[in-house]
């Protein structure tokens, strides 16, 4: 199999299929698409999601708080607590776990999220660091979001700028071989793009004014996300290219190494469905959070339109981060 996720046939047939919910307090469990599982608390719901930090080398910690913090963001609930587990190569020096933790510490206190555990271990199972973060999100049931609400009609809109992320682990990891070939100006934009990593933010606002469905987009990128909304909540998803922003320094990140910016790793970006876009658009203005409607939910299958010619949205292969890294 190819480096990153699992494909989602495989996923399905192998992983998914083996553990579906049976206890009545699961409101939502494992599910292509899902960012999250959903406990029944009564008025309450608790929300959790694991990930690891795989593609990059540097800023590790504060990608790994990041990331679980918006997988229980896109549930329209705060995340509260997180837990950390740390696999380092042979030879880690006690340094550089101490300043893994500042560097989590500092990230978590920012979103106002405390770390509460995890696990810390020297292992010959790694060859670089690996570090795997759960976050556990609380909330109200009836504010509750989910990846499988998109409805027929609903506006798709998306936060920020495609390949996010991605142009910023590269840019950081690979700045010395960027620095002959893209303008000095452009890499430091891209490596500034790990300030705004976190949709905390963007799942908070989406949650109070009410959206179908949410999920922040990471490994696939753009188009991923879009089709594992659209397999979710079993509808069909239209996207206008010409809508979609990428910004400058992406682009010419992504045009050295040959890789596409809407299948590239791209935690930041909140995908939004919703029947209140004016009201939602509005909401982010107001806290200088870019967003753009960039397409519509539809019967069928889901299409990319570029110049009046619509091509398939399929199934997310490996991300294009891995074609580099």
């Amino acid at each position: 199999m190819e480096i990153g996720k699992i494909p989602n046939k495989l996923l399905e047939e192998n992983v998914l299929s083996k553990i579906k919910p049976t206890r009545e307090e699961i409101i939502v469990g494992a599910a292509i698409g899902e960012d999250c599982g959903i406990i029944d608390f009564g008025e309450n719901i608790c929300v959790v999601s694991t990930d690891p930090i795989t593609g990059a080398t540097k800023d590790i910690a504060r990608l790994a708080v990041h990331i679980s913090c918006n997988d229980v963001a896109s549930s329209g609930v705060d995340p509260i607590a997180i837990l950390l587990t740390i696999l380092a190569p042979e030879g880690t020096k006690i340094e550089e776990i101490s300043q893994l933790i500042e560097e989590a510490k500092k990230t978590a206190s920012s979103l106002n999220v405390e770390i509460i555990g995890g696990h810390t271990e020297i292992s010959q199972a790694v060859n670089r660091m690996v570090i795997s973060t759960t976050c556990i999100g609380k909330g109200k049931k009836e504010l509750m979001v989910t990846s499988h609400g998109a409805k027929v009609g609903d506006h798709v809109i998306m936060t920020k700028w495609a390949g996010l992320e991605g142009s910023a682990i590269l840019a950081n990891d690979r700045e010395e071989q960027l620095t002959s070939v893209i303008n000095r100006e452009l890499i430091d934009e891209a490596k500034s793009y790990m300030n705004h990593i976190s949709v905390v933010a963007e799942g908070r606002i989406s949650g109070k004014v009410g959206v179908t469905a949410m999920h922040d987009v990471t490994e696939g990128g753009l188009l991923g996300a879009i089709w594992e909304i659209a397999k979710a909540s079993k509808v069909g998803i239209k996207i206008w290219e010409e809508n979609i922003p990428i910004s400058k320094a992406t682009k010419a990140i992504c045009n050295y190494y040959k890789i596409d910016p809407l299948r590239l790793i791209s935690s930041g970006v909140m995908l939004i469905t919703t029947n209140k876009s004016e009201e939602l658009l509005e909401a982010f203005n107001k806290e200088g959070i870019k967003a753009t409607i960039i397409g519509k939910v539809i019967k069928g299958q889901s299409v990319l339109v570029n110049k009046g010619i619509e091509t398939p949205i399929n199934p997310p292969d490996s991300d294009e981060l891995f074609k580099v890294v």
